[in-house]
């Protein structure tokens, strides 16, 4: 047996399954360029080498530990910078670990507990951060200029003996525009899981998730504080798994957990602060008052976080914590509602939005969010749907939205949707860009976006949206399923067929919640038909129609796929049904759409757009 004293450097990446399950693609590709241009040049420029690459980790041995903390330094030193542009929550942020110790070498292989410590330490490592024991600090103390601050003895899992930790100060050597950036991606993080519903009754569900996604929106207007979005938080919903699990994969410090239990004018709310890396509950409550109570509850909730985490807020942020979006139990769980049928966006589910909407408005005329959510509703039904609904009206409502909430950023978007129609394309780019600023995680206001973007021809931002939209809500179908034409348009074969993968594996899994939905079978037809598949384009087809057979965006959807099939007749007389019922953005969407290209030669095609072109114009509604 081989042995032989050797410096271990074990690598992984923070969060990497949240990073994963909001977007695979993506997340493969930034690990992948990382890997390429940093991580791999370093180990080799530092005298190591690769034991083995283990999914977002590795294994790295260096003959002088010298050199295996020197390169652990550069690759975390570089990081903030390569981090810079990107959103918080798709950073890709290292946790190394570094041991000097005897290993036992089998081929190019190494195994024994100086590999396993270092693996140890790893775990323990602070996002962006290094730590080493103290055989690698008693070693390189006085041969580098780097820091080492004592974490004192440390039970390290399945090592029978106490090891003593350092970690290694970054702070040296890094930009003054970079430490601020370093000093930022080390600040608390929590992710805000699914309130369980113990109402007893499942039609109250939209009520407890409610609670969770206030919650979650007043922490993340704290500044001090990562927050994982809500789309991330609600994949863990009805998951029984361990919490320190659900951490380390979210790549949290922190956990909040909770039910709600409705019954009459009643509620029950627990809440816990659970630490991540244990498991164990730093504070937790029980709430028994009237349901008109609820926003009190939501605040304390909020504030006992913010004392337990000891976070210090800005005068403004305690200002906006804290601020009811009204004082009617009864709208706010009408709107509630009403957004819930808007996620699923078909022509019946947005009639039925509007009226809980309208509902919410006659018990608070003062309801910001209920003017915003019509608004939307009217942009989607006059922009897909072609429903004659004057743009004047939508503008009114989204503006009586913004005079009650300055900052609501989906009436900005929902401004920026019902401009896009009118055609007045600079004023709905401002809305859209404002919408993004006030909330850069808004899934509605990506999505908007992406569409007017992908509208007007700019294919490389509209990409760049479509991403970022399925990222913030990684349970999205309707951005991969986009995303797909787009790529393949812009020459992007191969990622173009992961992200219709993607939608295709995002889709089955809404139908599955959702039966009653047509919307994930009208996107994935033309998927599967651009990944060759005619079998499941076909099966996706006839489940669309048959859902919602007069759905003009079904009908739209299932030409597509058709033209991708080769299927020109059925293709064409496809969009000459949907030509009588397409609603006022059909000509930027034809003109563009790469899936129709097998279709734009033939004659009938060229008398379609002449009929529809009529119809648009008498279907826009000039706005004063």
């Amino acid at each position: 047996m081989e042995r032989r004293l050797t410096a271990i450097l074990a690598a992984d990446v923070v969060g990497y399954s949240r990073l994963m399950g909001a977007n695979e693609v993506g997340t493969l590709q930034s690990l992948q360029q990382h890997q390429a241009e940093l991580v791999v040049p370093e180990i080799t420029r530092h005298g190591g080498r690769i034991v083995k690459l283990t999914g977002d980790g590795l294994l790295a041995e260096f003959p002088s530990v010298v050199g295996a903390v020197e390169c652990a330094v550069a690759v975390q030193q570089s990081m903030p910078a390569r981090n810079l542009d990107v959103p918080e929550d798709r950073r890709i942020e290292y946790r190394i670990g570094i041991n000097l110790d005897d290993v036992i070498v089998q081929g190019d292989d190494l195994f024994g507990d100086g590999v396993n410590i270092a693996a140890r330490l790893e775990g323990i490592a602070r996002p962006g951060g290094i730590a080493v024991s103290k055989s690698v600090r008693d070693n390189v103390e006085n041969r580098l200029d780097v820091l080492f601050e004592d974490r004192g003895d440390q039970r390290l899992k399945n090592i029978a003996m106490p090891v003593r930790v350092f970690d290694i100060n970054l702070g040296a050597g890094i930009a003054p525009a970079m430490m601020a950036e370093a000093m930022a991606m080390d600040k608390p993080s929590i992710a805000v899981l699914p309130f369980t519903n113990m109402s007893g009754d499942p039609e109250q569900e939209y009520f407890s998730d409610g609670i969770t996604e206030d919650i979650i929106t007043d922490l993340s207007k704290i500044s001090a504080l990562f927050v994982v979005g809500r789309h991330t938080s609600f994949a863990y919903k009805n998951m029984a798994a361990h919490l320190d699990r659900i951490a380390a994969e979210l790549g949290v410090n922190f956990l909040v957990e909770g039910s709600v239990r409705k019954a009459g004018n009643r509620i029950r709310i627990t809440a816990q602060l659970i630490e991540g890396c244990s498991g164990g509950h730093l504070w937790a409550d029980r709430f028994d008052r009237d349901l008109t109570d609820i926003f009190a509850i939501q605040d304390e909730i909020t504030r006992a976080i913010v004392e337990q985490l000891r976070i210090r807020l800005l005068p403004e942020e305690m200002n906006m914590i804290g601020q009811p979006p009204t004082d009617n139990v009864e709208a706010y769980s009408l709107y509630l509602k009403g957004r819930d049928y808007f996620h699923n966006p078909t022509t019946s589910f947005l009639e039925l939005a509007k009226q809980m909407f309208r509902r919410a408005l006659d018990l608070d005329p003062s309801f910001a969010r209920a003017y915003a959510g019509i608004a939307n509703c009217d942009a989607r039904l006059v922009g897909w749907y072609g429903h004659k609904i004057p743009l004047d009206d939508i503008l009114a409502m989204a503006g009586r939205a913004l005079e009650l909430d300055p900052r609501l950023a989906e009436a900005h978007a929902a401004r920026g949707e019902a401009l896009r129609v009118a055609g007045r394309n600079e004023a709905a780019v401002d809305e859209f860009e404002r919408a993004l600023e006030l909330d850069p995680n808004s899934f509605e206001a990506n999505l908007a976006y992406a569409r007017y973007a992908r509208g007007v021809g700019d294919l490389k931002q509209s990409a760049a949206l479509f991403i970022r939209a399925l990222e913030v809500q990684p349970s999205d179908y309707q951005a991969p399923l986009l995303l797909q034409s787009i790529l393949t348009k812009l020459g992007c074969d191969d990622e173009a067929m992961e992200y219709a993968r993607l939608g295709l594996e995002r889709a089955e899994e809404e139908l599955r919640l959702h039966p009653e939905a047509s919307r994930p079978a009208q996107l994935a037809a033309p998927a599967a038909a651009m990944l060759g598949d005619r079998e499941a384009a076909t099966r996706w087809i006839e489940r669309a129609l048959w859902i919602d057979p007069d759905d003009p965006q079904a009908l739209y959807n299932v030409a597509c796929a058709w033209s991708m099939l080769g299927e020109v007749d059925r293709a064409l007389d496809t969009l000459e049904k949907w030509s009588q019922r397409g609603g006022v953005l059909a000509r930027n969407w034809l003109e563009r759409d790469p899936d129709l290209d097998p279709i734009r030669s033939h004659p009938r095609y060229a008398s379609l757009i002449e009929r529809i072109e009529s119809s648009v114009s008498q279907q826009v509604q000039p706005t004063a």
